[in-house]
Formats: structure tokens, sequence, C-alpha cells
């Protein structure tokens, strides 16, 4: 589970030549111009949002329409100097620090504009007043490996003071603040069995859930034994989970690695303290298929594309030797 992130930097050009730089921008980095909110949303962390304003305006306030660059700012602001574009002057807006929290997001924006003394505001209002010596702390209950537009902050402190220094506290402190906002964390042990024993294939599908959801931290992994039947004895591969999620929620995502279509793919069950969780805990369902199809359908829409793809990539190869395996039995 990932807890911090940086933002995107963002950067204006003031230039006495706005539209003859901004088609040298077009033409070396190969973007358009896009609105503001969504070069925010778009951008991952330490890419860079590019400002082209008029060389009178003073303010770091982000104009209606922005370039969305896939690069770090040093190679940004190098390429445009070695172009020799017509630019007079250079403004960097305030580093910008993704924080994700629970719940009590109101608690946790006073926690940290009393331990940083900072001032609370919305994001917005933070990006209009900061400027390149401060630091923007957004909070949010979103997953970070995300987009993250400044819809999806729920609210921001801005710190004067410079982002190296506060970051640097704030990795130390955010273990403290998370224990503040919530002392009560779920402890689960998720067991994986397959009998093709295919586990290779199927532990990577359950850490490319975990780890794209951001279902929690990962605190133990290992083989052990599992006893399905009096004297029968299966391998089984074990992890344990630490998370702020609910466990019912974490079981029905996992449901949806059990099946392909019709196919079984694997058993994965769940447990709370020693109990497994019962799938007939999980809703109305006729059968642990109709739950396992409503469950994929769901996890289907909530994972990236790249894991997405690498998901279907691994169980093609698994629905390939399961064909194989039947033909042979077949012949």
């Amino acid at each position: 589970m990932r807890l911090l992130r940086f933002g995107p930097s963002i950067i204006f050009l003031r230039t006495p030549h706005r539209e003859a730089v901004e088609s040298a921008i077009e033409e070396l980095f190969g973007v358009e111009k896009t609105p503001t909110d969504i070069a925010i949303k778009e951008s991952s962390e330490f890419e860079t949002v590019l400002f082209v304003t008029d060389e009178w305006k003073k303010e770091t306030i982000p104009p209606e329409s922005a370039f969305l660059i896939r690069c770090h700012a040093p190679a940004v602001l190098s390429r445009i100097i070695n172009a020799n574009l017509p630019v007079e002057k250079v403004h960097v807006e305030s580093a910008i620090i993704f924080l994700r929290v629970p719940d009590r997001v109101g608690e946790g924006l006073k926690l940290i504009a009393e331990k940083y003394n900072g001032e609370v505001m919305d994001i917005r209002t933070a990006l209009d007043e900061g400027e390149a010596m401060d630091t923007i702390i957004g909070l949010t209950r979103k997953k970070l490996n995300s987009p993250i537009g400044p819809e999806d902050v729920e609210g921001a402190v801005l710190v004067r003071r410079d982002f190296l220094s506060v970051y640097r506290e704030l990795l130390m402190d955010t273990p403290l603040l998370l224990l503040k906002l919530m002392p009560e964390w779920n402890e689960m042990t998720i067991k994986l069995y397959d009998t093709a024993k295919r586990y290779e294939e199927n532990i990577e599908r359950l850490m490319l859930v975990i780890e794209d959801l951001d279902l929690g931290f990962i605190v133990g992994e290992g083989w052990d034994w599992d006893y399905p039947r009096p004297f029968m004895r299966v391998p089984v591969y074990k992890l344990k989970l630490l998370t702020w999620e609910d466990p019912l929620r974490v079981k029905f995502l996992l449901k949806g690695l059990e099946y392909r279509g019709y196919k079984r793919l694997c058993d994965i069950d769940v447990f709370v303290e020693g109990k497994k969780i019962d799938w007939v805990k999980l809703g109305k369902f006729d059968s642990k298929f109709e739950l396992a199809k409503t469950a994929r359908e769901e996890l289907e829409k909530l994972l990236s594309e790249d894991v997405r793809r690498r998901l279907h990539e691994i169980e093609e190869k698994l629905l390939g030797d399961t064909r194989e395996e039947g033909e042979v039995k077949a012949s």
C-alpha cells in the first residue's frame, strides 16, 4: 500500500511571444494543449505540467489550459533552454505531495497543519497561493497509483517551507499520523491453493491485484500446509495482509481470481483472526460461480490497463495448459 507520492512539477514560461513558444513546445515534445484540470489529473509522479503565459503576468495562478509533458522538469527545461526559445522568465509552482488517508480527512488536515505550521485550504486555492519554495500536501482517499485530479483531493495544507525538508519529515511522521486516524487495522491471512500446482502464475496474479488495487501491506508470506479433509495434506501459499480495507471487500475482489469464464484457476481463502470468511457472507448469490463471475466483472473495472493486460496474458497460459491436459487425457 502506497501512502505518499509526489504530484507533477508545475512550470510557468513568461514570454512576449506566447503563440510562437506554444507552437515550439508542441513541436519539441509532441504534445497539445489540454484543460488544466485534465493535465493535472492525467499527470503521473514527476511529470511536468507546463503553462505558457504573457510576459507581464507575474502571479503563478494556473490558466485554463496547459501542456502535459511526460518528462521530469529538469529534462523539460534543458530542452527549452537548448532550443533557445524566446522565454523571458521561468516561474515554478509549489511542490505537490499527495498523502493517502483511510478516513477522517478533516482531522488529518488539522494534524498536518499543526505539525508543519501550514494553512488548510482547498487544492485549487493552494495552487493559486503557493510559490516556488512552498510545499502543498494534498489529502486523498484514492489509491496513489491511479490518476489524482483536483476533484480527488479532499483538502490541502499549504506549508511555507522547502519540499525536501517537509518530505523527509513526512516520511517519518506518516505511520504515526495513520495510527491517530485509524488506530485499529485489519490483519488478514490469504491462502492460495491450486490442484494443478501452477503456483508461480497464480501467486503473480494475486500479487498483481493486491498491488494494483493498493489493498494493504503484505507483512509476511511463504509456504504452509492445509488439511481440507482428515489425513489429507495439501501445500498452500500463504500471505498476511495488513489493511484498512473491509475484509469482506478484499475477499469479494479476490474471489474474482478463482475463475476465468467457466474454468477454475485456483482456490483463495481469506481468514480474519483465524476464522475463514464464508462466501455466503459476501451477498445474495445462488452459487460460488455466480459470486466469482460478479467479482470478476468488478475486478476488471478497477484494474489498471497494464495490469489487466498482464493478468489476461497469465490466464491465457493457464487456460492453454488446462486445454492441453484435457487433450492428453482424451487421447
